[in-house]
């Protein structure tokens, strides 16, 4: 696994391209992207990953994924985690001090595998190599979201991705909680999940 500062968890190749794509990608690439986008923390933010296996992370993964299970089917029980945020990270050519903070979550049990995506407050969607305004990082080309399993079969595109849309990834969800979107990837499941709800929920990122 590679954690990439463009929001991207890549797979045996790096993952560095600036420039979001459509999935499928060309070239087998397997990725997850919370926030495939120009992301530049010499201008601020962080990027943190951590491989974790601990009793209280996995059993509230268990309870966020349950949603992504259709009725009937057996309840997540994940084994192993990895956890990549990317927090208040600007975006390249930024004149101004906007962030945006997003996760990407890794679970299995080692047979049964998904993918989390969490959003914080997303205050840009593009960097200035991509056509962005610097003062308000959007336009252009906006950032991607979703996963490509590398076959050319298995892939999702988060409805908004490369679209102004993509900045409201923080207030939607396929699981009826803001901001929270969720996948089993080990036979592709893609949940559209239930219609958004009129108030806000709280979430808590998983690190």
């Amino acid at each position: 696994l590679q954690v990439n500062n463009n929001g991207v968890v890549s797979f045996g190749t790096m993952g560095g391209e600036f420039t979001p794509q459509p999935f499928p990608l060309p070239g087998h690439q397997p990725f997850v992207a919370g926030g495939w986008a120009d992301v530049d923390t010499r201008l601020g933010g962080d990027v943190f990953y951590r491989q974790r296996g601990g009793p209280q992370l996995l059993a509230r993964l268990a309870q966020d994924l349950a949603p992504a299970v259709p009725p009937g089917g057996p309840p997540p029980r994940p084994t192993w985690a990895f956890v990549a945020t990317w927090d208040r990270v600007a975006y390249f050519g930024a004149a101004s001090d906007k962030g945006g903070t997003f996760q990407a979550v890794l679970a299995s049990d080692g047979v049964t595998c998904f993918v989390l995506l969490n959003y914080g407050d997303l205050q840009w969607t593009t960097g200035i190599a991509n056509q962005g305004d610097p003062h308000t990082g959007l336009g252009g080309i906006p950032a991607q979201a979703g996963f490509n399993s590398g076959d050319d079969v298995h892939y999702y595109n988060v409805p908004g991705s490369r679209t102004p849309a993509v900045q409201s990834l923080s207030h939607r969800s396929n699981l009826g909680v803001p901001g929270r979107w969720a996948f089993r990837v080990d036979h592709f499941e893609a949940t559209e999940g239930p219609p958004e709800p009129s108030g806000t929920l709280s979430k808590t990122p998983q690190a």
